[in-house]
């Protein structure tokens, strides 16, 4: 299943160009496979030989120029190998190939609700192989025209419009259109009883771009396509102007897809989304924003990825990094979201300083030197830290260079393939500045680095000097350029009010902040204050008390959450007591606007809560923070975004029996909160905190399951009967999860969820063992993605020294060739490791 760099190399040599795909499926047979003929012409070397990917059940039939070949011969199940071939060549596949309920390849859904039938494609990275033959490298761009035979009743969507539709009793054949040259990852096909809802654009050229959205017909009356149609369209605007290039494609299709293992992807045309973020209860914030900057992160992938494409995956976190900051940056400038860079900041980066001080990190163009490899680099670094970086780049050659740059970039490689280098070059000629340097030190080296304000002051209070040092981890000792801002607050009438700016660059060990001699030292000094630099922050001694005291009295929401990650960040350093952070978060959670920063101030609680404060203090700690939580949650306003989220906190620490009675009233509604419906998943989360807590049973799981007969509801099922603190419960999620691998893709996921929902090491201690006995067969046995599920969120939870000593042990008899797996398992010791280390730290007065 694994493709090389250099296998790839070597094939696109042999593979001059290929010119189209035809493709034919037949969807109307079994529920466990498909008839897939692909027919595909292509130029090659005369005389030479290669494979194409397919990834099949069986192959009933390999014809290559006329000649049929053996396929017992010539197939393997996951590659046909082509001997022989000619300058001109084409090439027919007939198989049959399998639907996947991983959310890998066609993966296949059937409704609790109705029974009905969905199906779409996930093809990211390596997966439209398991739908037809191809060659499944992003270089080797081809038209693309799907056939598909499938249930009249259905609807069939793909990256073009229909070209015909024939019905052959209750069966029915659609044709569509031939794709542009593309990549075979961006290409789809989504079929099923989809209902639909339809708007349209006229865009920057004057033609008309039909916008479609596509759910479930048990989900669409929860659809609430105006908002989704009124981002698409400032996005379209937006980008065209920005990019200067007219929307490439002929249509724009949004499909909410069920059992989605990510947010979106970007296929051309025809983007998949994630079914969470269509709202049947009442949303939080954050979750509304991260739909809006999901919907602009994938068309930003329409120009981006897909018009020009990278030439291989280790310009993957470019194609992502792009999207990501581009999204924000259409947020703040064309939409509702004008706050978008302090959820970038409270979310992505929050993301990205974790996955940088893992030891996995790597540089953010990593080495990519087959499939695996990109699997495992789909990551933070890929995505948050590429991002940030991206954002810096920006600041570092000006807003208007570097989009000059981009619309050169896409003018000379519309529908090719390009490399960084061609976009720095692009950048270089726009901005005058010298990159190559720059690339080198924030492009290929690994790590993060702090920056510590040194302060001067006279005796009379003024400043004489502020400067900023720099250092780096011992592991990645490169110190970096940082153009970034400082801010000075000083209090006036209650609130911290931003009294003097300065803008420069940060080079090398020491930087003098220029224009500050002479000036009154302010209450607080703010390193990054517009956090355009990727870099941990430290407060000098002065700033973190006035920024402890006076957190809820920022005026603006960025500068507050810089102050938030710095605080994070020294917590998770040791330097600042976990218990300290608990209470800066209960003081003033409650004071913060931003609903993003909320959502990641509770989470950074919770992992607090569990991981970080010592052992003997949790309990106290954990039952303190809950009755901070509810008393919030009852003092926020009625039927606000913070009284949601506060609410689900208290129930997820609630630790007293009086706090958990508490939370049974509010499910039984007993206790009621003004403005605050029990709608059905907060009911859910309500019913998984009890059952978490020892005060809800099977049965009752069962009866809420029945209420809620939908994919949700048996999600949310799964979890709460795993979170039942019984080593019955925890030992049959393990024998489903580990040993039977017999739960889709999201239900597995759930459950894993519920198996960690415990504050009682007593019972996940037993499974230390279990696990590293385990986890080399699940990762030889399944699939990437599902694999994953498990060795990463079944890794033990239990802080303390035996899952070092386990950890080490299974790593040093770990055989080679097993890179990915042991990149999982050192990522999780180190979790441990670092909680270790931190709640050793948590020392209070």
């Amino acid at each position: 299943m694994n493709l090389t760099r250099q296998e790839a190399a070597e094939r696109a040599d042999v593979v001059t160009r290929v010119h189209s795909y035809d493709i034919r499926l037949d969807l109307t047979g079994s529920s466990r496979a498909f008839a897939s003929t692909t027919t595909v012409v292509f130029d090659a070397v005369p005389g030479s030989s290669t494979f194409i990917d397919a990834v099949t059940d069986s192959v009933q039939r390999v014809r290559l120029n006329g000649r049929d070949l053996d396929p017992a011969e010539v197939s393997d199940g996951v590659r046909i190998q082509l001997p022989e071939l000619a300058e001109s060549n084409e090439l027919t596949v007939e198989a049959q190939a399998l639907y996947t309920n991983t959310g890998e390849g066609l993966h296949r859904f059937v409704d609790p609700v109705d029974d009905e039938v969905y199906l779409y494609t996930q093809f990211e990275v390596p997966d439209s192989r398991r739908m037809y033959a191809v060659f499944e490298q992003p270089d080797l761009k081809a038209e693309f025209t799907f056939t598909v035979t499938a249930p009249a009743a259905w609807t069939v969507i793909s990256n073009q419009p229909v070209d015909s539709r024939e019905e052959q009793g209750e069966q029915a054949v659609w044709r569509f259109r031939p794709t542009p040259r593309i990549s075979s990852y961006i290409t789809a096909l989504v079929a099923g009883p989809y209902a639909k809802v339809s708007d349209s654009l006229t865009n920057a050229e004057g033609r008309e771009i039909a916008l479609d959205l596509y759910a479930r017909r048990s989900l669409i009356e929860h659809l609430d396509a105006e908002d989704i149609f009124t981002l698409t369209k400032q996005g379209f605007a937006f980008y065209e102007e920005q990019f200067g290039v007219p929307y490439p494609f002929e249509k724009y299709d949004q499909l909410f897809v069920p059992e989605f293992n990510a947010g979106a992807m970007e296929n051309a045309g025809c983007v998949t989304i994630l079914e969470d973020y269509i709202f049947r209860s009442k949303p939080t914030e954050a979750m509304v924003e991260r739909r809006a900057i999901t919907v602009l992160h994938e068309l930003a992938h329409m120009w981006f990825g897909d018009l020009v494409t990278m030439k291989w995956w280790n310009d993957l976190w470019l194609n992502e990094s792009f999207a990501e900051f581009m999204s924000h940056l259409a947020a703040v400038s064309n939409t509702r979201f004008t706050h978008a860079w302090t959820t970038f900041g409270a979310s992505e980066k929050t993301w990205a300083y974790r996955q940088d001080q893992l030891p996995s990190t790597h540089p953010i163009v990593a080495p990519i030197n087959d499939l695996q490899d990109v699997q495992v680099n789909f990551d933070g670094i890929t995505y948050a830290k590429g991002a940030s970086v991206l954002r810096q780049l920006v600041a570092w050659v000006g807003q208007e260079e570097f989009m000059r740059a981009l619309r050169s970039y896409f003018e000379k490689h519309s529908w090719s393939n390009a490399t960084l280098a061609d976009l720095l070059a692009e950048l270089e000629s726009t901005s005058g500045r010298e990159l190559d340097s720059w690339s080198k030190v924030w492009l290929e080296t690994a790590g993060v680095n702090t920056l510590t304000p040194s302060i001067t002051a006279a005796e009379d209070g003024t400043l004489e000097s502020v400067e900023v040092i720099q250092t780096a981890p011992n592991d990645y000792p490169t110190l970096r350029p940082h153009r970034m801002t400082a801010g000075f607050y000083d209090l006036r009438d209650g609130k911290l009010v931003r009294t003097h700016r300065v803008e420069f660059d940060v080079e090398g060990e020491r930087t003098a902040i220029p224009g500050v001699a002479g000036r009154a030292r302010p209450d607080l000094i703010l390193l990054n204050d517009e956090d355009l630099a990727y870099a941990k922050v430290r407060l000098d001694e002065r700033s973190f008390d006035t920024a402890v005291a006076h957190l809820r009295d920022f005026e603006e929401s960025l500068p507050r959450a810089v102050v938030w990650g710095a605080a994070w960040d020294g917590t998770r350093d040791g330097q600042i007591p976990a218990r300290q952070f608990v209470d800066l978060v209960l003081n003033n959670i409650d004071a913060e606007t931003d609903s993003t920063s909320i959502m990641t101030q509770l989470r950074n609680l919770a992992t607090t809560l569990k991981m970080y404060v010592r052992s003997d203090a949790q309990e106290a700690t954990r039952e303190k923070a809950a009755q901070r939580l509810w008393e919030i949650a009852q003092s926020a306003p009625a039927g606000s975004d913070r009284q949601l989220q506060f609410v689900q906190a208290f129930a997820a620490h609630a630790t007293t029996e009086e706090q958990k009675d508490t939370v049974r009233a509010l499910l039984e509604g007993q206790q009621r909160l003004e403005g605050l419906e029990i709608d059905r998943d907060l009911a859910w989360r309500l019913l998984i905190a009890l059952a978490a807590a020892g005060r809800a049973d099977e049965a009752e799981i069962d009866a809420a399951a029945a209420e809620d007969n939908t994919s949700t509801g048996a999600q949310k099922a799964a979890q709460a009967k795993a979170a039942i603190p019984t080593a019955e419960a925890k030992n049959r999620v393990w024998e489903q999860v580990v040993e039977h691998h017999d739960l889709p893709n999201v239900i597995q996921r759930s459950a894993i969820m519920g198996f960690n929902a415990t504050t009682k090491r007593s019972l996940l201690r037993p499974f230390i063992p279990r696990y590293f006995a385990a986890i080399e067969r699940v990762w030889q046995e399944l699939s990437h993605e599902i694999s994953q599920q498990i060795i990463t969120g079944l890794f033990p939870q239990v802080v303390d020294r035996d899952v070092l000593e386990a950890s080490e042990q299974f790593l040093s008899q770990l055989g080679e060739g097993r890179d990915s797996l042991r990149r999982q398992v050192i990522e999780g010791r180190d979790g441990i490791e670092r909680a270790l280390r931190v709640q050793a730290a948590d020392v209070i007065g």
